[in-house]
């Protein structure tokens, strides 16, 4: 046929691409990550249906991550970046027949997360010494970081922390001492803390703080603020946080006051976060401010209601969820949820009848019975939804409307099958077994089943059954008697019989007919000819 071009419209060839094995690692080249959050690597794959993928770092160390698979791709996640972070991580990706490919991303660390700090001690007066502390919190890789003390725009002290060898974050410091003037007094001290890491590629490089030289004052004007406010909904983030007015910063203590009157401590910060606010997160919460210079405490409080839809705590039986007929029985439900739940206590029932039934959180059963057992629910609902619960009670009781059914009947012939069935309901089930009075008039076990077979009914088979239903509440018995009728052993000698009475009969019939016709006769005409009968008759 030769060559044809697969672009003529009269070939209708399908011509399939077939993707190359290709992959690439996102980010890609060098990545540069805060430590302390949250770094993702992907390793990413075409032209592969079913690749498998392997990370290591270069030098075999711990990978300090978590990896995941996910079809024709991967992820390597690392929550919290720590400096055990800082490697060359090697992605290798195996495809089949197609071979394996490698690629390799370098992770760089740096930690620059919040501005200096700058503490001033003692008051400022003219005429005496002020020392100035600026500390950065938390730097990493120190050996960079670079920290200049102003008065203004003029230098105080310079410090570089060249040859630094840390080798995880630290809070670097630097002090410096001076005498000020009047004239200082009010104007900002500031510190300037730069952290120029040539190699890497981040923002901020330089941080900067100022405090106002004057006078230590404080803690005052001390406020809570509530985002996204005093009512979140459950399952919202809540941030809580205390401002306040104060020479120099005050250290800041959160607590929080329980529903038994004790108080709960919680963290040293000025900002108090709750991921995820559940109902016991309600509360009211206090912000203390101390002012250890001028030994001067504020606090501040703010009361927090979560709300939502219900959520059910607990769904319990007392005493327990099985228990004995005539036993008294409580069901108990408790929700929470703001505004406070509406709480139902039910049958479960796909009738409209669903009783036992109560509004409240208890449902009280006096001396249950067994029509009571089954499944109960709970459910809890307020204005923004609802929440339901079930649970099984278990009532046990001993055996009871036992009957037997004889089959055909308890009068049968001798050489018949009679079948005999016993019922009994209970819990947990009755054991069933069959007894038969013997002619001491003692009962003989003689049987373990709910149903008893007799085939070839004899003679000796007849006389008083009893069922016995039993489990470990109780036992019920029931008895029957069965008749048992004779029959004759040869039933063809009854045959010259049935012969005999049968021709008797057929002409015993026409003699007593003709007697009947003859005395009627008698009775019409005074006298009566037996003869003369026969002869009309015949």
């Amino acid at each position: 046929m030769g060559n044809r071009d697969v672009t003529d419209p009269q070939v209708h060839w399908r011509v399939t691409a077939v993707k190359a094995f290709e992959m690439e690692i996102i980010p890609a080249n060098k990545i540069v990550a805060q430590i302390g959050e949250t770094l993702v690597l992907t390793c990413n794959t075409t032209g592969c249906a079913s690749p498998s993928f392997s990370w290591r770092t270069q030098m075999d160390n711990p990978l300090g991550g978590t990896v995941n698979n996910h079809g024709t791709y991967s992820t390597l996640t690392m929550n919290p970046v720590s400096v055990v972070n800082s490697h060359d991580y090697l992605c290798t990706v195996f495809c089949d027949k197609k071979g394996k490919k490698e690629k390799s991303v370098k992770v760089e660390l740096y930690s620059f997360p919040s501005d200096p700090v700058i503490e001033i001690s003692p008051s400022s007066v003219a005429g005496g010494t002020v020392t100035v502390i600026c500390k950065i919190p938390d730097v990493y890789p120190s050996e960079h970081l670079e920290l200049i003390l102003k008065k203004e725009e003029h230098v105080l002290h310079e410090k570089h922390f060249y040859g630094d060898d840390s080798t995880n974050t630290e809070t670097k410091t630097v002090t410096y001492s001076f005498i000020p003037m009047a004239e200082d007094i009010g104007k900002e001290i500031i510190c300037v803390a730069k952290l120029p890491v040539p190699y890497m590629d981040f923002k901020p490089k330089e941080r900067v703080s100022s405090q106002k030289l004057n006078a230590n004052f404080g803690p005052q004007n001390t406020i809570i603020t509530a985002s996204p406010g005093n009512s979140p909904m459950e399952g919202d983030s809540l941030k809580l946080t205390c401002v306040t007015e104060s020479n120099p910063p005050p250290q800041i203590v959160w607590r929080k006051h329980l529903a038994d009157e004790s108080i709960q401590h919680l963290i040293k910060n000025n900002v108090l976060s709750i991921p995820h606010a559940r109902f016991s997160d309600s509360g009211l919460y206090i912000c203390e401010v101390i002012n250890l210079v001028t030994n001067r405490t504020e606090t501040a409080t703010v009361d927090i209601v979560i709300q939502g839809a219900p959520v059910i705590t607990e769904l319990s039986i007392a005493p327990s969820t099985t228990v004995q007929e005539g036993e008294n029985v409580s069901i108990q439900c408790s929700a929470e949820s703001n505004p406070p739940p509406k709480i139902i206590l039910r049958r479960k029932s796909d009738s409209a009848d669903m009783e036992p039934f109560s509004a409240g959180s208890i449902l009280l059963l006096p001396s249950v019975m067994f029509l009571n057992g089954g499944g109960y629910e709970c459910v809890a609902e307020n204005k923004f939804g609802n929440s339901k619960s079930e649970i099984t009670l278990n009532v046990e009781y001993g055996p009871k409307n036992t009957m037997i059914s004889v089959t055909p009947a308890t009068a049968v012939k001798e050489g018949e099958t009679v079948v005999m069935k016993c019922t009994s309901s209970g819990n947990p089930s009755p054991v069933i077994s069959w007894k038969k009075k013997k002619a001491t008039g003692e009962f003989e076990k003689i049987f373990r089943n709910a149903t008893l077979t007799i085939q070839n009914l004899k003679s000796q088979d007849l006389g008083l059954y009893e069922c016995e239903a039993y489990n470990q509440l109780g036992k019920e018995e029931k008895a029957v008697k069965l008749f048992v009728q004779a029959r004759l052993e040869n039933p063809d000698q009854m045959l010259p019989l049935i012969i005999a009475f049968s021709s008797v009969a057929a002409v015993a019939v026409p003699v007593v007919a003709i007697l009947i016709y003859v005395s009627r006769k008698a009775k019409i005409n005074g006298s009566y000819s037996l003869v003369k009968a026969l002869r009309l008759k015949v």
